[in-house]
């Protein structure tokens, strides 16, 4: 098939608008979305200036998303001297895995000569999820665990960077599915933080002075289109599953989405869609309600922000001793 705006070859077909595309027009579209997201949700804020620029912090993992995120983002501010972007990469300690993704994220890092941290689970914690895995005190799945010790030392660590706002590779079909998941479980609350706490413009969420802003500016580019990205720019993603994967739950919404999109071309957009002007709603709706900001606290160990006396990552280290 031809392109649908040249006479080029086409190199994917986007069912959901009909699209074929070559390989120069389908940069252009996944960078326009990339840009007009940034855009919709005033991630450049009116008083950033050169003498006063803003630190993005990315969570660089080293895979497709993350890396085409940074690449993306590198492209659009490389010569605007009001955005620093800076990597933040979590290792895990994976055998086997993560020290392959983190020598992509060096790699990629060095090539756009941007600032490039790594911070590990055994210097933090003094534990690696592989240790984790096989003790497993709480008899947990694996991303339970690494789900909080990994936001916790994004949140530490771009605070310590001066970050303005931290940003993740998360696509669309990764926000289709917490969509999908928070509707069947039910969970307005929760609705509304995510709101706030990541898929709102900032100028619309409520403040929340203990936590660095976030965003996902690739969420309107399927999963495939990210990874179809990266392959034609020839980054030095490292696309693979992690071994101690195990979210059943969100593997069946994953199933569910792809039988959905197949037949009906459009589904993940038409949810995320709706469910953020949803999240909006809601997010007015509890905004001036204390109930659930108002017991904020200091963690007695850490002095991280929780809503316990001990947050969640000292209570799961404890256990693991």
């Amino acid at each position: 098939m031809e392109c649908n705006r040249c006479e080029e070859p086409s190199v994917m077909h986007a069912a959901y608008s009909g699209a074929h595309l070559c390989e120069a027009h389908f940069r252009e579209s996944v960078e326009k979305r990339v840009r007009r997201r940034v855009r919709r949700d005033d991630l450049v804020p009116h008083d950033a200036t050169p003498e006063n620029p803003q630190t993005w912090v990315i969570g660089l993992s080293g895979g497709k998303d993350s890396v085409v995120l940074t690449q993306l983002l590198y492209d659009t501010f490389e010569e605007d001297p009001r955005i620093e972007l800076v990597g933040l990469t979590i290792h895990e300690g994976i055998e086997g895995y993560r020290d392959k993704s983190v020598d992509a994220c060096i790699e990629l890092a060095d090539d756009l000569d941007i600032r490039h941290e790594v911070v590990s689970y055994a210097e933090e914690f003094g534990v690696e999820m592989d240790d984790v895995v096989e003790d497993d005190p709480e008899n947990m799945a694996a991303c339970a665990y690494c789900g909080v010790f990994r936001r916790d030392l994004l949140e530490e660590y771009a605070e310590k960077l001066g970050a303005d706002l931290m940003l993740t590779g998360h696509n669309l079909d990764d926000e289709a599915q917490t969509a999908m998941m928070n509707f069947l479980e039910g969970d307005v609350a929760q609705i509304a933080k995510h709101f706030d706490a990541s898929l709102g413009p900032i100028s619309e969420r409520e403040d929340q002075d203990a936590f660095v802003p976030r965003a996902k500016p690739l969420r309107d580019v399927p999963e495939k289109e990210v990874a179809l990205y990266a392959h034609l720019e020839d980054l030095p993603a490292h696309i693979t599953e992690c071994p101690h994967s195990s979210e059943a739950y969100r593997a069946e919404i994953q199933q569910l989405l792809y039988d959905l999109e197949e037949n009906h071309p459009g589904t993940r957009h038409s949810i995320l869609s709706g469910y953020e002007e949803l999240a909006g709603i809601v997010a007015n709706r509890y905004n001036g309600d204390d109930e659930e900001g108002a017991d904020l606290r200091e963690c007695v160990e850490c002095g991280s922000t929780t809503t316990r006396e001990r947050c969640r990552k000292c209570s799961l280290l404890d256990a693991l001793v």
